[in-house]
């Protein structure tokens, strides 16, 4: 029987799941494959951990080029993360004629098109499913299963740490500090969240669909992102009343000659089937000329769930390979000369329904002053809301506006903003659906 020799960089969570599932579940995916996979080579900095993993002996080295320059290995994982070495590591292995297995959103964001181009000279496939939503095939899914459909939009739940903090926050009423803390202690977030709840994390992942999506080089600098961290519990609890729930989204729209790409929390309505994911699942929703609405779900990061996506790489590149088709499915779902530069629609120029929250001083007037402002910049307000409970002394106002556009709404906030009156930043939030 044909053995397919595999190479591990990294064994951290995810390494360590993908070599588990690759031994532990060595006869199934034979008896599906019809070949054996081997783990020939593994790298890691520490050794000594115990990972739950009995290795054969050579198996493990502190020196990832040693795997890349193995000439029996096909193919290899990279899981190591970051963009210094890993690019080093996936541009040698493309040069030694491997074939390339990552989870690596970061890299592929910033360094893709570079990666993509010079796999493709090589006659090599970069495979990246569990780069993006864990466990869930939305790779797959926009390659393969929707190559026919024009794709309009995708808006998604990308980010798992996000999602936790803003179900906790919606849950138990818990200030954003002490949802982000819940989610460190289970182990949802980083000691240093940023990327997560910056939406960082989430734009590196928008950046990859939306190129696969609409045959577009992948732009990760134009894409426009916003965190959750002003996010609070009277945001969610008005949103609430109102029948919204509170979401980080990506989303992407297809504008004929541009692309409508950005991260940002957003109010979408109870009936929106993304405001029933909680806690640290991921889901996602594309819209197809041919198949209209879908959604897809599950954990979207994790040990197993991403292992299982990698493997799910590791095994459509040994099929190819047994049947000598590495190139039968474009990396990038487009065929490489029919990969475009369509640009990224400036955040600006978007027209949307928007949630205000004002602090502002208990006096006369002030209601009437922001109004003004708002109508002298043709943004028409639907509905208006102060409450009784202050907060820093101050009395929040909340409105809901009719259609808007983002650039008119910038300049009416910055102008109440300087108004005396005004106790705080003014807080945005975009309304979809």
């Amino acid at each position: 029987m044909k053995e397919i020799n595999i190479g591990i960089l990294g064994l951290g969570t995810v390494g360590t799941g993908i070599a588990k599932i690759l031994l532990e579940n060595e006869s199934l995916i034979t008896s599906r494959l019809g070949a054996k996979l081997i783990l020939k080579r593994a790298a890691d900095l520490d050794l000594q951990r115990d990972r739950g993993i009995t290795f054969k002996d050579g198996v493990l080295t502190t020196d990832p080029f040693e795997i890349v320059d193995d000439p029996d290995i096909e193919i290899i994982l990279e899981m190591i993360g970051g963009e210094t070495i890993a690019y080093d590591l996936i541009l040698k292995s493309i040069d030694n004629g491997k074939h390339v297995v990552t989870a690596n959103k970061a890299l592929l964001a910033s360094q893709g098109n570079l990666l993509f181009k010079a796999a493709a000279a090589k006659g090599v496939t970069i495979a990246f499913e569990p780069s993006v939503a864990g466990c869930m095939p939305i790779i797959k899914t926009l390659r393969e299963t929707l190559v026919a459909n024009h794709i309009q939009s995708i808006c998604g739940i990308l980010n798992g740490t996000c999602n936790y903090i803003l179900s906790k926050i919606t849950d138990e009423g818990v200030s954003f500090e002490s949802a982000l803390a819940g989610a460190q202690a289970e182990g949802f977030a980083e000691a240093d969240p940023t990327l997560d709840i910056e939406g960082f994390d989430t734009a590196h992942k928008l950046a990859i669909l939306s190129s696969i999506a609409f045959g577009m080089e992948i732009n990760l600098k134009d894409i426009y992102v916003e965190g959750i961290t002003k996010i609070t519990p009277m945001d969610i609890d008005f949103a609430d009343q109102y029948g919204y729930k509170i979401k980080l989204l990506a989303i992407t729209k297809f504008a004929g000659e541009s692309v409508e790409a950005r991260v940002h929390p957003t109010m979408i309505p109870l009936s929106n089937p993304l405001s029933n994911v909680n806690g640290s699942l991921n889901a996602v929703t594309i819209s197809g000329d041919a198949v209209g609405d879908m959604m897809l779900y599950g954990h979207g990061a994790g040990m197993m769930p991403t292992a299982s996506a990698a493997i799910s790489d590791i095994v459509d590149i040994s099929r190819a390979l047994l049947n000598k088709s590495v190139s039968r499915v474009p990396m990038l779902s487009f065929q490489t000369e029919n990969i475009r530069n369509i640009p990224i629609h400036p955040i600006d120029e978007i027209s949307s329904i928007y949630y205000f929250r004002f602090s502002a001083l208990d006096q006369p007037g002030v209601l009437s002053k922001i109004s003004g402002i708002l109508g002298d910049h043709d943004i028409s307000i639907k509905s208006v809301h102060q409450t009784e409970q202050k907060l820093n002394g101050a009395v929040p106002i909340f409105m809901l506006t009719h259609q808007a556009r983002e650039a008119q709404v910038k300049k009416a906030l910055a102008k109440i903003a300087s108004l005396e009156v005004i106790a705080d930043e003014p807080l945005p939030i975009r309304i979809e659906g």
